[in-house]
């Protein structure tokens, strides 16, 4: 009976997918006898790139031999068709491949991008339109035209009929001096008293009647110095008034305000005389246009936003002041390189985007700008008339991933990190594989033990010699060079370091 001795990994919490099984079969199966058929088929059809250690695929050779950093030898990078790619930093899929993978590309193109902005506001009165109606005599209100807020009127319309003593009696004064004549400077006299009456409030065509009729009127009127509503009334009839009392306000409602409430941030990329589009909830399938007319010079502390006023006709009197508008600020239109935004894969450290070149793809990483309407615009990166991945993209990533590509484009504090190991093999891990192994050295001053191992599928290793290290020193007891073990061993990757926790030897059949 023979006596024997297996090496056995334990790997958990480390899943082998079909990609990778796929790239470790496609790097390794030359090294079998079955595959020297089609290692020599390959050599007739394709031409050596380089020469390069699994363990280390970032590092290229220029010839073939041992492997500087593990006992193996160093294995060939073909290139496809016989041409040499001009761009290692690539990954290789033939048309029939990608098509079955569902790959779609497209080509960078230009798109119209406007600054716009969306934003809520409510519909104001005019400020420049709005009217107080007062009086200049004390009285009392004898009539009122307006009994209620919200009523309309027209310019030159009677609003009030009041008395006023003291312009009674200045009505008479000016009716006086009419019929008076042989004094000197008279007519200066009679202008002065037709003055004192309007500036008293007594409208033109009322100093106008007076003058024809020869008498004076108890009752003058008041009238509205322009069109539009009240919007506020301060006096009843009966009402007693004082010089400068305002009787009602009125609001020409003919152009209003829309008031918006825009971001901070976005505040700068607005100027006087942007194009606005808005719309009410009551009428949605209604467009209302304006122009931005001013920029407040204040911010609102607490909500961090800039008010922003829009000039609106209103002719037709839809728009009442209250409502709540939703608008959107068109801003500067401009022409950008633009690809469809499902082409970005965000890594969180990059962006990055898949380029096809031939049957070639490769990771490009690019600045974006804004996002509108499903594109994302390149500030730098591409070029117009390249062709990009808009869908498999993460499958050409992971490729890329296995063969190194992506990692090249790690910055130098992920120098260290062990190549093409998995996310989880970043951490210490226990592995269990069955893997058969024959001891070539022993080492009792450094409790390390050098074995032949055949290929480990999990951790993507070809068959190789290596050292590990004994977690107990007492396991060299009764081992022998050309024994054949089996093994616990734990891995580190981060500190290169392989530790045999376990170290058996078995009697084999």
């Amino acid at each position: 009976m023979n006596k024997s001795k297996l090496i056995v990994i334990v790997l958990t919490g480390v899943v082998l997918t079909g990609v990778s099984a796929g790239w470790f079969f496609r790097h390794y199966a030359s090294s079998s006898p079955m595959a020297d058929n089609a290692s020599k088929q390959t050599k007739s059809e394709s031409k050596i790139l380089y020469w390069y250690d699994p363990m280390v695929p970032t590092q290229h050779f220029d010839k073939s031999g041992k492997s500087p950093f593990m006992d193996m030898q160093l294995i060939p990078k073909y290139t496809d068709n016989g041409e040499a790619s001009s761009d290692n930093n690539s990954v290789t899929i033939r048309e029939g491949v990608a098509q079955n993978l569902g790959i779609r590309v497209v080509k960078v193109q230009t798109s119209v991008f406007a600054d716009g902005i969306s934003a809520v506001g409510r519909i104001e009165a005019d400020e420049h339109h709005l009217y107080a109606i007062q009086t200049r005599s004390a009285g009392f209100v004898e009539h009122l035209s307006v009994r209620a807020v919200g009523d309309t009127v027209k310019a030159g319309q009677k609003v009030a009929d009041i008395y006023a003593p003291e312009l009674l009696a200045a009505q008479q004064e000016y009716l006086a001096l009419l019929n008076v004549t042989g004094i000197s400077d008279v007519d200066s006299l009679r202008q002065a008293a037709r003055q004192r009456l309007q500036l008293l409030g007594m409208a033109e065509g009322e100093i106008a009647a007076i003058t024809k009729a020869g008498r004076a009127n108890p009752r003058i009127g008041i009238y509205a110095p322009a069109s539009g509503v009240v919007t506020e009334l301060l006096v009843r009839e009966g009402g007693q008034i004082v010089p400068a009392t305002n009787l009602m306000q009125l609001a020409d409602l003919s152009t209003v305000w829309l008031i918006l409430e825009i971001p901070e941030r976005d505040a700068s990329r607005l100027k006087v005389g942007d194009a606005v589009e808005s719309q009410l909830e009551s009428l949605p399938e209604q467009t209302f246009s304006g122009r931005i007319d001013y920029l407040y010079p204040t911010l609102d502390s607490s909500t961090r936003s800039v008010r922003v006023r829009v000039v609106m006709a209103n002719r037709s009197g839809l728009l009442r002041t209250g409502m709540f508008v939703t608008a959107n600020v068109a801003g500067h239109r401009r022409q950008v390189i633009s690809v469809p935004s499902e082409a970005v894969i965000s890594t969180g450290t990059r962006t990055v985007v898949i380029v096809k070149d031939g049957q070639h793809f490769r990771p490009v990483v690019v600045s974006l700008g804004v996002e509108k309407n499903g594109q994302s615009e390149i500030l730098k990166g591409l070029q117009l008339g390249e062709e990009v991945v808009a869908s498999g993209q993460f499958l050409i990533d992971s490729e890329a991933s296995l063969n190194g590509v992506l990692a090249r484009l790690t910055t130098a504090n992920n120098a260290n990190e062990i190549p093409n190991q998995p996310t989880a093999m970043r951490e210490s891990v226990k592995a269990d594989t069955g893997i058969r192994a024959k001891v070539v050295a022993i080492d009792t001053n450094t409790s390390s033990v050098t074995l032949d191992h055949d290929a480990i599928a999990a951790l993507n290793w070809p068959p190789m010699t290596m050292t590990f290290k004994l977690r107990h020193r007492e396991q060299l007891k009764n081992l022998n060079v050309g024994d054949e073990v089996r093994m616990e061993v734990n891995i580190k990757p981060e500190q290169d370091v392989y530790i045999i926790e376990q170290l058996h030897k078995e009697v084999m059949p």
